[in-house]
């Protein structure tokens, strides 16, 4: 998960930085620290991705068109992203 990454999935999930951290178990200060693209151990990033995918979205990697986020298709049509 890059910086811009974080950035898009928060926004896509209407969530501040605080809300992120709350989700991920972690300080709001670690999630200003990943926006700003410093580095962060490889658990705390799984973390923060772990708490986006529980939430309703992908990673798109580099694949010609850029990297991304988007909704991934849920399973159950009752189910809600976010």
């Amino acid at each position: 998960m890059t910086p811009v990454q974080c950035k898009m999935a928060r926004v896509a999930l209407g969530w501040g930085i605080r809300d992120l951290a709350k989700h991920a178990e972690v300080s709001p200060d670690t999630i200003a620290r990943l926006e700003r693209g410093e580095r962060l151990r490889n658990a705390t990033v799984e973390n923060i991705r772990t708490a986006f995918e529980k939430a309703g979205l992908e990673f798109i990697p580099e694949n010609g068109g850029g990297v991304g986020v988007r909704f991934s298709k849920p399973n159950d049509p009752n189910c809600q992203n976010a």
